[in-house]
């Protein structure tokens, strides 16, 4: 299941380098998780500060 950015996001960029496939991208006002590209890694939940990160 891929993960989103809650409304805690931010907009630090930590998840953005923290993902291996680009799927994070910056967004209005917070970053945003293509579910498309999104792998289901988890990379991004462990890098963000915030914890805006759950599974969609």
């Amino acid at each position: 299941m891929p993960y989103k950015i809650t409304d805690a996001c931010v907009a630090c960029g930590a998840c953005v380098d923290a993902c291996p496939v680009e799927a994070i991208k910056e967004g209005d006002p917070t970053y945003e998780i293509d579910p498309d590209v999104c792998i289901d890694c988890g990379s991004c939940v462990d890098a963000c500060p915030s914890e805006a990160i759950e599974e969609a």
